[in-house]
């Protein structure tokens, strides 16, 4: 006997696969994976902190 299918959960499913694998293509094709981003984002700010502990002030002598 054949396994009963909820059609709609079939097709979700399947549009959900098609989906995650076009994401994966554009990604692959446009960019860094998110963990890439994190990390360069990361860098950045710790740069930008380096460079602001160490500015000099103006002197305000009025």
């Amino acid at each position: 006997m054949a396994e009963i299918v909820n059609l709609r959960r079939v097709r979700k499913a399947r549009a959900k696969a098609e989906a995650e694998q076009e994401a994966a293509r554009k990604r692959s094709i446009h960019g860094l994976s998110r963990i890439d981003r994190k990390r360069l984002q990361a860098d950045k700010q710790e740069a930008e902190r380096h460079l602001d502990r160490h500015r000099l002030e103006p002197n305000n002598v009025e």
